[in-house]
């Protein structure tokens, strides 16, 4: 489980409703973290899968880690992965991918 910043962004990660199995339906969920890219995003309930990327909590301040999008597209790619076509292997699916390359 990855720590987070704060308290508050833990428990609005964490947060399920009993409602709405997808946090994308449920208009009390504010807040999606990506393991995979590193990234948090404020919800955009408008029916979609859509969010607006946040470089600060909203509810301590502090600055959020730094995306690794670029750098999952990029070991994708070093690994000859269409992640629009090719299956993408379980380790990308989640943070694991990162701390295989600190590994390397």
């Amino acid at each position: 489980m990855p720590h987070h910043c704060c308290e508050a962004m833990t428990s609005r990660v964490n947060a399920r409703c009993e409602e709405h199995a997808d946090a994308f339906d449920c208009p009390d969920t504010l807040i999606d973290y990506s393991a995979k890219l590193q990234e948090y995003g404020l919800i955009i309930h408008d029916g979609g899968t859509s969010t607006i990327r946040i470089d600060f909590c909203p509810w301590c301040g502090r600055r959020l880690p730094e995306s690794q999008r670029d750098r999952w597209f990029e070991e994708l790619e070093r690994r000859g992965i269409d992640p629009w076509g090719d299956e993408v292997p379980a380790e990308f699916q989640d943070g694991s991918w990162l701390a295989s390359l600190r590994q390397e």
